[in-house]
């Protein structure tokens, strides 16, 4: 039975870092952006009763899209900032099919 490899040191800080900070930056700008929309906090639990169907819903969409974007800017700036260091892709990483 093949052994896989381990992926580098550098792809996980590169990796585990930026989803972090992803994660933390988008909920910050998502919380901010809605406040801006609506004049009011995001629900904190859209499943409570207290919230409207619209209101959940629209929550819902909004955070996450904005998490899943944030997300994907990271992880291909990772990407990026990864195959600048080395030359190659990160492991797992293929090129455009």
């Amino acid at each position: 039975m093949a052994r896989t490899q381990k992926p580098p040191l550098t792809w996980k800080l590169l990796g585990t870092g930026s989803a972090t900070l992803s994660g933390i930056a988008a909920r910050k700008l998502t919380d901010a952006a809605w406040y801006a929309a609506r004049g009011k906090t995001p629900p904190k639990n859209p499943a409570a009763p207290g919230v409207s169907w619209p209101e959940a819903l629209a929550w819902a969409a909004f955070s996450g899209l904005t998490v899943a974007g944030g997300r994907l800017l990271a992880a291909r700036g990772a990407a990026a900032a990864y195959q600048s260091l080395t030359g190659k892709l990160p492991p797992g990483i293929n090129e455009a099919s």
